[in-house]
């Protein structure tokens, strides 16, 4: 089973954190959907005839699109793929945009998902980030889908945020709990180059983001989350049992998946592909009938390396099987000599089919992961 990605690449503000291709302009998105009516027929074939099971709406900002133009989308899709065996359609959207009807209209397409960026539920963290609504919306919204059908929501909460206490941290957990969710993703804030943030940061403007806090906040999320009946199952992701991402988990375990749209990434088991970041080229090679895109064949190293970064993030862990799969026997040894080590450490637990991270290991995932890496 495979997955569809479709990146919608408008907002109606930037945030200051964020590096994702987006524009604020909206002058070209009528011509923006009709390009990706069109580059669903053009890489109708990608997927070779795999059965669909899920669908992702990401962005930018999804939920500026109409209902109307998200049923047009999901039809077109449904020309050119099986869409028989779908579970999981999901919108990114923001609470501003989440009008109770917008929601109704929302309810009548396939969409069955909602995935709503509040990231904080404290006006000054919203200002800060320069997000387009305030806490009451973010109050109000999940309310609202719930009551009018929406069953499977979750919401994204950023901590590590200059200013934000461990008591609003615990605050915002508190709060994101009581609505009628049943998954949680959270990051820690990132100072990514070139963004809004970077430059604030750098002048001064704006604390930058304290390690010893954020870390303490990651702590209490993991504990509270497992409280509550929500437990991790990637570092980032939190959810009551059967409610876990299927469109990102089929990220995890190497699932492939068609991504559409400007600066959407594709992967078809041997093969990344990638489309240009820019609106207009995008359109504008479409309209040529060209692929918009450039393609890598990644190597047996990179395959590897993205199997071992993916999958110790996970609860699951990386397995030994996995390792005998994509590495081989020295592979394995060099491994699970780290390994040793690392559990002598007590970041990370070595069973005899799995090696997963422990609660202290999670905060260095990456880092642990990187030490695996095939390097050539």
């Amino acid at each position: 089973m495979a997955g569809i990605y479709l990146h919608i690449p408008f907002c109606r503000q930037a945030c200051h954190y964020c590096d994702f291709h987006f524009s604020t302009s909206h002058k070209n998105k009528d011509e923006f959907v009709l390009s990706l009516l069109k580059e669903i027929e053009l890489r109708r074939d990608y997927l070779q005839g795999e059965k669909i099971d899920t669908i992702y709406f990401g962005g930018g900002t999804p939920s500026l699109l109409s209902a109307d133009e998200i049923a047009r989308i999901i039809d077109r899709l449904q020309q050119f793929h099986d869409l028989s065996g779908v579970k999981e359609v999901t919108l990114e959207a923001n609470p501003d945009d989440l009008t109770a009807t917008y929601l109704r209209k929302l309810r009548h397409t396939a969409v069955n998902r909602l995935s709503i960026g509040i990231q904080s539920f404290r006006d000054q963290d919203l200002k800060l980030m320069n997000r387009a609504h305030d806490s009451k919306q973010a109050q109000r919204c999940v309310p609202e889908a719930a009551d009018i059908g929406f069953e499977n929501v979750t919401i994204d909460l950023i901590y590590g945020i200059p200013g934000l206490s461990q008591s609003d941290w615990q605050r915002n957990l508190e709060t994101a709990l009581l609505l009628p969710i049943n998954h949680l993703s959270s990051y820690c804030l990132t100072v990514e180059p070139k963004t809004a943030l970077a430059f604030q940061v750098n002048k001064g403007k704006v604390p930058a983001v304290n390690d010893d806090e954020a870390a303490d906040q990651f702590d209490y999320l993991i504990s509270f989350t497992e409280a509550a009946g929500m437990p991790w199952y990637e570092v980032s992701n939190f959810a009551k049992p059967g409610f876990e991402s299927k469109h990102n988990s089929s990220y995890w375990t190497g699932a492939r998946y068609l991504g559409l749209g400007p600066a959407a990434h594709s992967f078809n088991g041997k093969n990344r592909s990638w489309n240009v970041k820019s609106n207009a080229g995008y359109i504008q090679q479409i309209n040529e009938n060209i692929l918009p895109s450039e393609e890598e064949t990644l190597t047996a190293e990179e395959r590897f390396n993205e199997v071992v970064l993916t999958s110790l993030r996970t609860r699951k862990g990386l397995t030994l099987a996995d390792i005998r799969k994509y590495g081989n026997e020295n592979t394995l040894k060099s491994i699970l000599e780290i390994a040793r080590k690392k559990a002598d450490r007590e970041l990370l637990e070595l069973g005899d089919e799995k090696i997963v991270l422990t609660r202290k290991g999670l905060l260095f995932a990456d880092a642990i992961a990187s030490e695996f890496f095939i390097t050539t």
